[in-house]
């Protein structure tokens, strides 16, 4: 099953985004996703380690760093996400099997088409896209 760390960035993101005044505390940001503030916490230093938030030492609240039609839902799936590539083989399939032998190389191909596009479709979309559809749905 994918994980739900870049949905919930998202989510971080757009709600910082739709209150550039405010300074949210990660418990308001984790009440509004409904989980904990301690993954809300994770997410936030990893956006902000890609360069897409700014905080401050003991102060609460967070700021994006560049405008919402400036970030891209790829850059905030590269920030979250593993480096691995989405999709892989399991380990070590047994190399006597003639399946086993040849999964790997026959799945490459299509494994990279389904990422560069996922990267793609990411690339697309924008944060204020987000907040667009969000404005919409109200």
């Amino acid at each position: 099953m994918i994980n739900s760390r870049l949905a919930v960035s998202v989510h971080i993101l757009s709600l910082i985004a739709s209150h550039p005044d405010q300074a949210m505390s990660s418990e308001f940001i984790a009440g509004s996703v409904n989980t904990n503030p301690v993954v809300i916490r994770r997410l936030t230093g990893s956006l902000r380690q890609a360069g897409l938030l700014a905080t401050t030492a003991g102060k609460s609240g967070a700021m994006l760093t560049k405008r919402p039609e400036d970030i891209t839902l790829l850059m905030i799936y590269r920030a979250v996400e593993s480096k691995d590539n989405l999709f892989s083989i399991h380990e070590h399939p047994n190399p006597v099997c003639p399946v086993g032998r040849n999964i790997q190389s026959t799945l490459d191909n299509t494994f990279m088409r389904a990422q560069r596009a996922l990267e793609a479709e990411l690339e697309a979309e924008t944060l204020a896209d987000v907040m667009h559809h969000l404005a919409q749905a109200r």
